[in-house]
């Protein structure tokens, strides 16, 4: 049984469709990035999950616990944290904290291990006299990361943790997603590409309601197509070939979906950044031969994060 299971969902505001059945499954202890533009979906999605805002159709389950049959078991299975932290800025640390506390109706005993675990997990033991509003921006993030554990959740569902944050803070806030989710399973979005590929085990994009890549981080970079970046840099041999035609003639080759010329270190250089659908290390070698040129330099490259995303969710 999955952490959490969607199925077929769909999500109407009248006319404006938000989502367009998609499925996705997020497994015990994985750390997933939910990423898309602004308008794809992610938040309306995490509302469906925590409760918040019911489907048009489809299921979504938390550790079996149908969230509109069941709300009340899965929302005992979920910590969540919204894009605007859900906290009270005339309270003390410690008393927002005790009230949540009792809104999950832990018992006074309880509630106290609860506090002082959070506390010590998220960083924030020094600051439980001091009222919620004066704590900058991290340490509120903090308070908030810290109401969304205090049951001891299984699942962590965030929205945009880090939005607002300076680089320090954002650091912070991410090695504490890091190592939460060594015990938890997460389900984070962010617009910062970056931290997922620091952060995440594997990622899902979606883009105007659709599910449109979903695998781990490391695979999806690689090519959403399954296909190989290859970079080459040749340097002029026997001949000095027009640089227009060279171009022409790598572009035509077979297995080769896309080029793109780079900046080379030197003038004489000639540097390649190639989309293939198989390895042609072997087939550019023999190529460099036929031309009269020497390659300098031969490497199967991997697309990152943002290029990958803007790929598949442009226009």
């Amino acid at each position: 049984m999955p952490a959490i299971a969607v199925q077929d969902l769909h999500k109407s505001y009248g006319a404006h469709v938000a989502l367009r059945g998609i499925d996705f499954e997020v497994g015990h202890g994985e750390v997933v990035g939910f990423l898309g533009p602004n308008g794809a979906g992610k938040t309306t999605t995490m509302r469906i999950l925590t409760g918040f805002m019911s489907p048009s159709a489809g299921t979504t389950t938390i550790e079996g616990h149908d969230v509109v049959a069941s709300p009340i078991q899965a929302r005992k299975k979920i910590g969540y944290l919204p894009e605007n932290a859900p906290i009270y800025p005339d309270m003390s640390v410690h008393g927002y904290l005790d009230y949540v506390g009792q809104i999950r109706e832990l018992g006074p005993a309880e509630r106290a291990r609860a506090i002082e675990r959070v506390a010590l997990q998220c960083g924030i033991a020094g600051r439980m006299g001091q009222k919620v509003g004066v704590l900058s921006k991290g340490y509120r993030q903090r308070v908030g990361l810290a109401q969304a554990l205090l049951h001891d959740p299984s699942i962590l569902i965030l929205d945009e943790p880090t939005t607002g944050l300076d680089p320090n803070q954002i650091v912070e806030i991410r090695n504490l997603i890091r190592e939460i989710g060594r015990r938890k399973t997460v389900l984070l979005s962010t617009h910062i590409l970056s931290e997922v590929q620091a952060t995440c085990d594997r990622v899902l994009i979606i883009n105007q309601g659709r599910i449109v890549a979903d695998g781990r981080t490391d695979v999806v970079t690689a090519n959403e197509q399954g296909g190989l970046l290859i970079q080459v840099i040749f340097e002029p041999g026997d001949v000095n070939p027009d640089r227009r035609n060279l171009t022409v003639a790598l572009s035509e080759m077979k297995g080769i979906n896309e080029v793109k010329r780079l900046e080379g270190e030197t003038l004489d250089q000639m540097a390649y950044e190639i989309l293939a659908d198989r390895d042609l290390r072997a087939d550019l070698f023999e190529f460099a031969k036929a031309q009269g040129l020497v390659m300098v330099e031969l490497t199967r490259a991997q697309s990152n994060l943002e290029e990958v995303f803007r790929r598949l969710t442009r226009g």
